[in-house]
C-alpha cells in the first residue's frame, strides 16, 4: 500500500520558489531542499523525482503569480491603467521579495547552455508573459487608449524589456528606480 505525503505540495513549492529565487539553480543544494523545505530524501524523490522537476513547478508558479496579478490589475484598471501600475510597482524599495531580478530572467541568465530544460522553461514563459503584455496593449489600442499606429507585438517587448532592467536596476542602490518606473509608465501615456 503507498504511502500518502506527509507534507503540503503547495506549501513546499511555494517555499522552493523562495529559496530557488535567492539562491539560484546552482546556488541550491538538495541539502538546502531537505534542511529548508523539512522534507526527507525519500518524500522528495517520490513528490517531485528531480531538484530539476522542482524547479520547474517554481517557475511556473512564479510566472502564474505574476500573470494573476496582472490580470487582476487589468479587471480594476484596465489595460493601460495596469501596465502602468505594474511597472511602478517595482518602483518600491521596501520590497518582500527574496530577490528584485525577475525569477524568469536570473534563471535564463544562469542555465544557459548549462541546464537546457530549464533555459527553455524561462524562454517560454517569458514568452508567454510577453504575450499577456501584448494583449493589454490589443485591449488598449481597441478601447482608444493607444493610437492605432503602435504595433502592439513592438510594445510589448519593449515594455517586458524595460520591465526586465527596471528590476535587474533595484538590484542597485544609487539608482533612483521610482523615476525610472514613472518614466517608463509617463511613456505609455504618450502612446495616444
Amino acid at each position: 500500500m503507498p504511502r500518502t505525503a506527509q507534507f503540503d505540495r503547495n506549501d513546499i513549492v511555494a517555499r522552493a520558489l523562495s529559496l530557488f529565487w535567492e539562491r539560484g539553480w546552482a546556488g541550491t543544494s538538495m541539502k538546502d531542499i531537505e534542511r529548508v523545505l523539512g522534507i526527507r530524501p525519500g518524500s522528495f524523490y517520490a513528490a517531485f523525482g528531480s531538484k530539476e522537476a522542482l524547479y520547474i513547478e517554481t517557475l511556473d508558479l512564479y510566472a502564474e503569480r505574476g500573470a494573476a496579478r496582472l490580470r487582476g490589475l487589468a479587471n480594476d484598471l484596465g489595460p493601460l491603467g495596469a501596465l502602468k501600475a505594474h511597472v511602478l510597482s517595482f518602483a518600491k524599495r521596501e520590497t518582500t521579495d527574496h530577490a528584485k531580478a525577475c525569477m524568469l530572467v536570473k534563471t535564463l541568465l544562469e542555465v544557459q547552455g548549462l541546464q537546457e530544460t530549464l533555459a527553455d522553461k524561462a524562454h517560454a514563459l517569458l514568452d508567454q508573459m510577453e504575450k499577456q503584455f501584448e494583449t493589454l496593449f490589443n485591449a488598449a489600442q481597441d478601447g482608444n487608449e493607444i493610437a492605432a499606429h503602435h504595433d502592439p507585438t513592438r510594445l510589448a517587448r519593449r515594455y517586458q524589456s524595460d520591465l526586465i532592467g527596471l528590476r535587474a536596476s533595484r538590484e542597485r542602490r544609487s539608482v533612483d528606480i521610482e523615476s525610472l518606473a514613472q518614466e517608463i509608465a509617463a511613456e505609455l501615456d504618450a502612446l495616444t
